[in-house]
């Protein structure tokens, strides 16, 4: 069976846990990981946006990468992300994640050199050719100032450089037409990175979500899929209407924090309250989400019976 085969369904990013001092927290991210698979999520990507990828260095991304797959033990498969300034640093990185065993990489335009259409197809040649491994195509704009072409992405299907799409551009209309596009090519993935928008991406056709949230509520995610692939619109709308829900605690803290850290900081929150992980900061620059913040998530999540009522499970 092909990764392609296999790469479909809810695939979240998985966040990235730190002890107190700053070090990766291995024990919080084997409990994640137990979290999400148990949750029956089809797949895991580690090193994305939501890992905190790039404010990760080359050991803790190797770390990370070894804590994760052997807590996975093969029982879903895995692909990592590269992501890095330049074709050179993103083969080091690939080489690594070679030798752990990912399943799979995932690639964005080099970030920063600010390269066109045709540079950032030579960036996936070179790490195809040279690495081997399947890939998936990260459409991420906001962080790589590129958005990936409509024909960019055929060319990188056709010249079987991915297999797969994520795509995180923020332009529905676009990754709609695409779903149209490769209708006839079951073995090309395309692959939603909007929490909110899942629902009507995979009734369209969509392969899968690839959703931050997911790292909070994974079987939510999950009963989303099923009900989208039974052809259940209206489940699936009903899934999806509570996510949106529970996604506004990203949005609490927009006074303080930019919209990346917001994010990836009310989940960490939320999975620190979970008690999945012991603390909830993340990596500098990024300030830590406001403790009346934190607060209110405790109290959504009870909400959302993610968290008990009572003692330890409202807000104070």
């Amino acid at each position: 069976m092909t990764l392609s085969d296999r790469f479909k369904g809810i695939v979240p990013p998985v966040a990235t846990p730190y002890n107190a001092d700053g070090s990766v927290d291995t024990t919080a991210l084997k409990r994640l990981v137990r979290h999400l698979v148990d949750g029956g999520v089809h797949g895991l990507f580690l090193l994305g946006s939501t890992s905190e990828c790039v404010l990760l260095d080359a050991r803790d991304r190797a770390l990370v990468l070894d804590t994760a797959l052997a807590e996975a033990a093969g029982r879903v498969p895995v692909v990592a992300g590269i992501m890095d300034a330049a074709t050179d640093v993103c083969l080091n990185h690939a080489r690594t994640a070679r030798s752990a065993g990912v399943d799979g990489l995932v690639v964005t335009a080099p970030y920063y050199t600010r390269t066109n259409q045709a540079e950032t197809i030579d960036h996936f040649r070179y790490l195809r050719g040279e690495i081997g491994l399947p890939m998936v195509a990260y459409d991420i704009p906001v962080c790589v100032n590129l958005k990936l072409a409509r024909d960019t992405v055929h060319t990188l299907v056709q010249d079987d450089l991915v297999f797969a799409l994520k795509d995180s551009s923020g332009d529905e209309g676009g990754f709609r037409m695409l779903v149209r596009d490769f209708r006839d090519r079951p073995d090309v993935r395309l692959f939603t990175g909007s929490e909110i928008v899942a629902d009507s991406a995979l009734m369209a056709g969509a392969s899968g979500c690839v959703p931050g949230l997911g790292n909070v509520d994974p079987a939510a995610y999950v009963r989303l899929y099923e009900a989208a692939m039974r052809g259940d619109a209206a489940a699936a709308r009903r899934e999806q209407d509570r996510l949106i829900d529970l996604f506004q605690m990203v949005f609490w803290s927009a006074a303080e924090l930019s919209a990346g850290a917001g994010g990836v900081g009310s989940f960490k929150v939320a999975l620190r309250h979970m008690g999945l992980f012991s603390h909830s900061h993340m990596r500098r620059p990024n300030r830590p989400v406001p403790d009346a913040v934190q607060q209110r998530i405790r109290a959504h999540l009870v909400q959302h019976g993610l968290l008990p009522a009572g003692p330890g499970g409202t807000a104070s």
